[in-house]
């Protein structure tokens, strides 16, 4: 890294200006976990929390905080997303996993807007199952893939 972007002349943040980035499409995929009792999980799974359909409100809560990440995180360029999608799997005893897929075509990537994404849906399966289980831990939160771009594409190795 030669210089830091976010600082302007007198050190102070700024928000980076991408007007001569090149347009291209980007494409970022981040994850999550919500570890939990294995009774929590196993009502999640049957529909037995009694708020409701905990896995669609997550999702689209996931989908809604993606769409508002500019909002949220002070320096984040809003951005016109033209894909989100937010997947579900567990490791059939007590942790739920979160993925988020985000895609834009502009000039600057989606990695805030994935992370954003599972981070909502995590904390949206928290606030529904609270009155359940109040020791659930969340995370750990991460980027686990985006592609486009001048710095190019990147994966976790795992």
């Amino acid at each position: 890294m030669n210089s830091f972007t976010h600082f302007n002349e007198q050190g102070r943040a700024r928000m980076v200006d991408v007007s001569d980035k090149e347009i291209t499409t980007r494409v970022a995929s981040a994850r999550s976990s919500v570890k939990m009792a294995e009774e929590t999980l196993r009502q999640i799974k049957s529909g037995g929390i009694q708020k409701g359909d905990v896995l669609s409100v997550a999702q689209i809560a996931g989908i809604m905080a993606a769409k508002r990440t500019a909002d949220w995180i002070p320096m984040c360029h809003p951005l016109p997303l033209t894909g989100i999608d937010i997947s579900f799997h567990d490791n059939g005893t007590d942790v739920l996993f979160i993925e988020a897929t985000v895609k834009t075509t502009g000039k600057t990537g989606v990695e805030m807007e994935a992370l954003t994404a599972v981070s909502a849906a995590a904390l949206t399966v928290y606030d529904m199952c609270k009155a359940l289980q109040k020791d659930m831990l969340i995370g750990p939160t991460m980027l686990i893939h985006k592609a486009g771009g001048k710095n190019g594409d990147y994966s976790v190795t795992e």
